[in-house]
């Protein structure tokens, strides 16, 4: 058995069904209303498709700043686009992360703040979520005492969609580490910040995977690596080995003393390293090819300063087949 998957960044697949394209742009409106959390630190809400959402910024621990945000889902994703101003000189940069209704936190890229403005255009695969921005650049988990500068408030006419565990059906290789551990990331400022590291790995299915079928894989870029793309081949090799072979374009420059991991990551919440990108310099494409004996995982990318067993850093890159 074999398979050929091949996925762009933000690329849409002109040959799917038209029952599957009419079903992707169909909206349910609600009229329930779904209040979490009384004080307004959940805020998540889901973002009809085709249709723009404006969304306004409570400043939480800054005063004075103001925070627009508009959203469009589209066939390619949702497209978000980030305004700040009036924020107090001393800040001069923070990260925007959209937290999702099962409260996993995806870091969507760093805002640099200068002479009070900031400004952020970048996608999401997501569909429910909202957004925050936070002095912290490798945040991995949100709650009320989190330390954060702006949170999105709930539009008019729209309703809070309820928390759930895990989204029904989904099988997740691996969220978070051990249990009790705890490590230490190195940011790209070198600051140290001590937190249990957190990343969401979908499991792919390949189990499921047949020859001559075409499916849709996005990698969904994020903090040093906004702005890349990817191609992914899988080929499962029956009684054997997966091959993944990932072919970047458009790739940044790695930050001093970083380097760029893919992990295969097990549904027994196992790592095992696929390919390393090390400092690019003036290359922009990278190639690797590997291999897996797992019999179905996920894959993530993280920024790590040392490789061991297992990722540290952050999350720049996350894989998952689009349905």
């Amino acid at each position: 058995m074999s398979k050929h998957v091949s996925s762009v960044l933000a690329a849409v697949i002109l040959t799917l069904a038209l029952s599957a394209l009419a079903f992707a742009q169909t909206t349910t409106t609600t009229t329930k209303t779904v209040v979490q959390n009384p004080d307004g630190t959940y805020t998540v809400i889901e973002y009809p498709a085709k249709k723009e959402i404006t969304l306004n910024l409570t400043p939480v621990a800054i005063q004075g700043a103001k925070g627009v945000a508009t959203i469009l889902r589209d066939d390619d994703g949702t497209r978000i686009k980030l305004n700040l101003t009036n924020v107090p000189a001393d800040v001069t940069s923070m990260t925007l992360y959209a937290v999702d209704d099962t409260g996993t936190v995806t870091a969507l890229g760093p805002v640099a703040i200068t002479n009070g403005v900031g400004e952020l255009a970048t996608t999401t695969p997501l569909s429910k979520f909202m957004l925050i921005a936070s002095p912290e650049t490798a945040l991995s988990t949100y709650d009320p005492n989190t330390k954060i500068f702006f949170r999105s408030a709930v539009p008019s006419g729209m309703a809070v969609v309820p928390v759930h565990s895990n989204p029904s059906g989904e099988k997740v290789a691996a969220t978070t580490a051990p249990a009790g551990s705890q490590v230490t990331v190195t940011t790209p400022t070198g600051t140290q910040v001590a937190a249990g590291a957190t990343y969401s790995a979908p499991l792919l299915g390949i189990p499921t995977f047949k020859k001559g079928d075409d499916t849709k894989i996005a990698v969904d870029f994020t903090g040093p690596l906004t702005g890349a793309r990817a191609n992914v081949f899988i080929t499962p090799h029956k009684g054997g080995a997966t091959e993944v072979k990932m072919r970047f374009h458009d790739l940044k420059e790695a930050p001093a003393g970083q380097s760029f991991i893919v992990w295969a990551v097990g549904a027994d919440g196992s790592y095992q390293k696929l390919g390393q990108i090390v400092n690019t310099g003036n290359r922009n494409e990278v190639e690797f090819t590997s291999e897996t004996a797992l019999p179905d995982f996920g894959l993530v990318i993280t920024q790590e300063s040392a490789v061991g067993a297992s990722p540290v850093g952050p999350a720049v890159g996350t894989i998952h087949i689009v349905p």
